[in-house]
């Protein structure tokens, strides 16, 4: 990828403030044999280079007074509210010199994975880059990660995966961090079960009521047949 910067003459916060106002970026490069170097970019292009993945994780090619240097995107300073960049930072790249920066992770396959076709599961990102070192021509763009063996149940670490050639993790006290949990989210045969359950309780309650109206009936029929029962006994008394 490659850029086009310009020297900036002036420092300070003023100056910076009527730069942008002019719709340039102040920024500064550093590092390597030289001198750090007041710059000044175009806004615009910026902007829209700062949305692209590349522009944050890859080494990429400044042109700066008809020469050009390797340099990686190291900070950059966005204003609270506004679409705008306050400043920005780039660090010389030295071929011999090994680099320390963070990596995005891509997660592909996960649709093929049995946690999540047949178990009803979903593949939790914990983590969606991580920090590594590196030569800068060992500098991978992304790591690719492979997740079509995800099962129920487990989760991958950071030792699960092969890193590119070249390419050393830095952990930071977690030597073997969770990279990608798989969480469940219900339904398969516990659902059906929990279902057929949930049906099965109204029908029970619906047939309830008719019991209860058939053991009543008998009982209204023998109520009706006690009067013609002692009706014959008044006529003997009379006699």
């Amino acid at each position: 990828m490659k850029f086009v910067a310009f020297e900036r003459a002036k420092q300070g916060t003023g100056a910076s403030r009527r730069l942008r106002n002019t719709g340039r970026t102040p920024g500064i490069v550093y590092g390597g044999e030289g001198q750090p170097q007041l710059i000044e970019l175009d806004h615009n292009a910026l902007w829209h280079a700062l949305k692209k993945e590349a522009f944050h994780s890859t080494i990429m090619d400044m042109e700066l007074g008809g020469a050009s240097a390797k340099v990686l995107l190291r900070d950059v300073q966005m204003h609270p509210f506004k679409q705008l960049v306050l400043h920005i930072d780039f660090q010389r790249v030295d071929a011999t010199t090994r680099l320390h920066m963070k990596v995005p992770l891509h997660f592909v396959k996960v649709e093929e994975s049995q946690a999540v076709k047949f178990d009803a599961c979903v593949a939790n990102h914990v983590m969606s880059e991580i920090d590594i070192s590196c030569l800068p021509a060992d500098l991978p763009e992304f790591i690719e990660i492979d997740l079509s063996g995800l099962k129920k149940g487990m989760s991958l670490h950071l030792n699960d995966i092969t890193l590119p050639k070249g390419v050393t993790a830095v952990t930071r006290g977690k030597p073997n961090p969770v990279l990608v949990s798989v969480v469940s989210i219900g339904g398969g045969d516990e659902a059906t079960e929990a279902t057929e359950g949930a049906a099965a309780a109204p029908a029970a309650d619906a047939k309830a009521p008719a019991a209860k109206a058939d053991a009543k009936a008998p009982a209204a029929k023998a109520d009706a047949k006690a009067p013609a029962a002692k009706a014959p006994a008044a006529k003997t008394a009379k006699k």
